[in-house]
């Protein structure tokens, strides 16, 4: 059982439309109706009637309803109530991040940051994997920001004048191999026609849906996937035992370009991926400690 699944049915028994209520919980529509699914199957019953139009809640549905909107109050009544209202926590900024950002760009953009606002303290929340995960750190409160990589082919499924974000950086992401005498693997694939072995983000975390795009626009292209990690980091100690070709952050892997360590996987620079750095925040007005730090930036 997860407290998100509550607060999804109580948006869609107020609107009685899987769209509007997707949108309302910053949602893609089939993730939305997947996590109504799980909450019937917890419950072991069907709340609401998909045989209808707009969407009707089920005898079963209505009365659960209460039960759901009781069982929110109270979760959130609790929390506040067992938080401390100390001096620190109120002084502390949480960040969700997706993980490659935690170690390429965090600290010395933080310390850029401090130089301005004097000092601080602050929080990660760890990566959850998926694009929607990680918003949702965002939505639900659990963070006071959201740092993140941004692509026109990857939606950022965020109102932005409830989130409002600044671009604070550029990347580039490269196909990235270990050096091999026969050069370099992508162009080699693709001149023998052959699929390449390729280290994959998996379908649902940021790069994965982007480089999935890509390569769909690249119909003689294939891949064969040997290994699937959503993390960058973990890729790159891939890449470099040599058992593939992954697309990594320039700046994750600078030491060992110039090392030799690890190499372009091709000579065409249309094979990268440019992607902006953001931060988005809540529009509602936060703590102070908030408040001043997104005037700093």
């Amino acid at each position: 059982m997860e407290l998100k699944w509550l607060e999804d049915f109580t948006a869609l028994a107020a609107t009685l439309s899987f769209s509007r209520a997707a949108e309302e919980r910053n949602v893609t529509q089939s993730a939305f109706s997947r996590r109504i699914k799980q909450l019937e199957m917890w419950l072991g019953v069907t709340l609401v009637s998909r045989a209808t139009f707009p969407a009707e809640l089920t005898k079963q549905g209505r009365a659960f309803l209460p039960v759901a909107q009781e069982a929110i109050r109270n979760f959130y009544t609790t929390r506040d109530a067992l938080r401390p209202a100390s001096k620190s926590q109120n002084q502390t900024i949480t960040f969700s991040a997706l993980h490659t950002l935690t170690v390429t760009f965090f600290p010395e953009w933080l310390n850029e940051v401090k130089e301005r606002l004097g000092p601080l303290r602050s929080r990660l929340s760890p990566d959850k994997g998926g694009i929607e995960e990680n918003i949702g750190t965002l939505v639900d409160g659990e963070s006071d920001f959201l740092l993140t990589y941004a692509h026109p082919s990857v939606p950022v499924l965020l109102d932005t004048e409830r989130f409002p974000y600044l671009v604070l950086g550029r990347e580039r992401v490269i196909p990235a191999s270990r050096p091999e005498a026969n050069g370099p693997t992508l162009d080699r694939s693709i001149s023998d026609a052959s699929p390449l072995p390729y280290l994959s983000y998996g379908d649902f975390s940021f790069f994965g849906v982007a480089l999935n795009k890509m390569f769909a626009a690249r119909p003689s292209f294939e891949t064969r996937i040997v290994h699937e990690n959503t993390i960058s980091i973990g890729l790159k100690t891939m890449a470099m035992a040599g058992w593939g070709t992954a697309w990594l952050p320039q700046s994750l892997i600078a030491r060992e370009l110039a090392d030799g360590e690890l190499v372009r996987a091709s000579d065409d620079p249309s094979w990268d991926l440019e992607v902006e750095i953001r931060i988005y925040r809540h529009a509602s007005a936060g703590r102070p400690i908030v408040e001043s730090f997104w005037r700093a930036l």
